[in-house]
């Protein structure tokens, strides 16, 4: 049974966790908190990017030899592999650890069994501690559930985003829709697009808004790393010049004949994620049209949806999603409400799909 100690230092682990959201992809974020014996911190860590100290290493090189005889409680089970750094088992067992204390294992084949190679070791081991708070975060969003979901689906973790008036208008009658929403929304956009490895949009937006997809700062300069940028582009129809294949990122046009045609010659959307996982994406931030939108919602690709909610009227135009399948009440598409927030002028709700039967 966790201590209280454990339980605070888990909730502190997973905090430190989070700061790795925007630089950690295509590993999971993770923190870990050393304890001595009265339950008193003595050095944390967060895994920070790939190739770099994962967590607990990070935690054992700030405790240095105060680290012998601790207890390290971490949001994801250690791991025992060797990749670009070596296994987190054998580190915890060389720095002397005396307890970890874990809130999810790892599902991985080639990751996993860090608990069983500690136990070998005579370190005790806790397993399963606060793991829904571990995956979900302290705040929405900001746990491992995209990494998790990835690796378990082998598919990247799809976040459907989208801004509208309340009547759920994305665009007025004659297609205009700069700006529906406030300055703090798109800024809340682009914190967004920083926490994603990949951004995803039609070939219909990009002749239509010719978008540069980049992640910005306040001032509309490029700003950080840069996801990969996805056209889903069936004919290979995205303009030579269009701005989306510029060198401020990285861009992948993804055409029929690369990715493969559905029965019906639209692109094949699970295709296109297994070949984004492929390539080591884990998490895919759509911002692609309405159409778009619904095709992905209907092949079952969508795994989260953030709306950013104008507080404004247009009554024509289109609406955020359309063509998902749904013809009946019947089959409507439910989705479990995480937040909902005020963010500048506007509303935004996060919510998570229900499983569709």
């Amino acid at each position: 049974m966790a201590s209280d100690a454990e339980i605070r230092a888990m909730r502190r682990a997973i905090e430190v966790a989070a700061r790795g959201l925007p630089t950690a992809l295509p590993n999971p974020v993770v923190g870990c908190v050393l304890l001595d014996e009265a339950g008193t911190v003595v050095a944390e860590g967060w895994h920070e990017r790939a190739g770099g100290p994962h967590a607990e290493v990070a935690a054992l090189n700030a405790a240095g030899g105060r680290a012998r005889g601790t207890t390290a409680v971490v949001t994801l089970e250690p791991c025992d592999h060797t990749g670009r750094t070596g296994p987190c088992s054998e580190a915890l067992i060389a720095a002397g650890v005396s307890r970890v204390v874990i809130a999810v294992p790892d599902p991985t084949d080639t990751a996993g069994g860090g608990a069983q190679r500690l136990r070998e070791a005579g370190i005790e081991v806790e397993i399963g501690v606060l793991e829904d708070e571990a995956v979900q975060g302290l705040e929405p969003g900001e746990g491992n559930e995209v990494w998790l979901t990835a690796v378990r689906n082998r598919r990247p973790f799809v976040t459907w985003k989208f801004a509208a008036t309340l009547d759920g208008r994305v665009a007025a009658q004659d297609g205009t829709s700069q700006w529906i929403t406030s300055v703090e929304a798109r800024g809340d956009v682009h914190r967004l697009r920083a926490q994603v490895d990949t951004m995803l949009v039609g070939v219909g937006t990009v002749l239509a808004d010719d978008p540069m997809l980049t992640v910005r700062d306040a001032d509309g300069n490029p700003a950080g790393r840069q996801p990969l940028r996805v056209v889903a582009d069936t004919h290979g129809r995205t303009p030579k010049d269009a701005r989306i294949r510029g060198d401020d990122a990285p861009t992948w046009i993804a055409t029929g004949a690369e990715v493969g045609l559905t029965a019906d010659g639209t692109l094949d959307l699970p295709a296109l994620m297994t070949q984004l996982y492929a390539r080591d994406r884990r998490h895919v931030l759509l911002e692609g049209g309405p159409r778009f939108a619904g095709a992905m919602v209907e092949a079952g690709l969508v795994d989260r949806v953030i709306a950013y909610l104008a507080p404004a009227l247009l009554g024509a135009g289109p609406n955020a999603l359309l063509d998902a399948g749904i013809t009946t009440i019947t089959d409507v598409w439910r989705l479990d409400l995480l937040d909902v927030r005020r963010v500048g002028g506007d509303v935004r709700v996060l919510a998570r799909p229900r499983a569709r039967h």
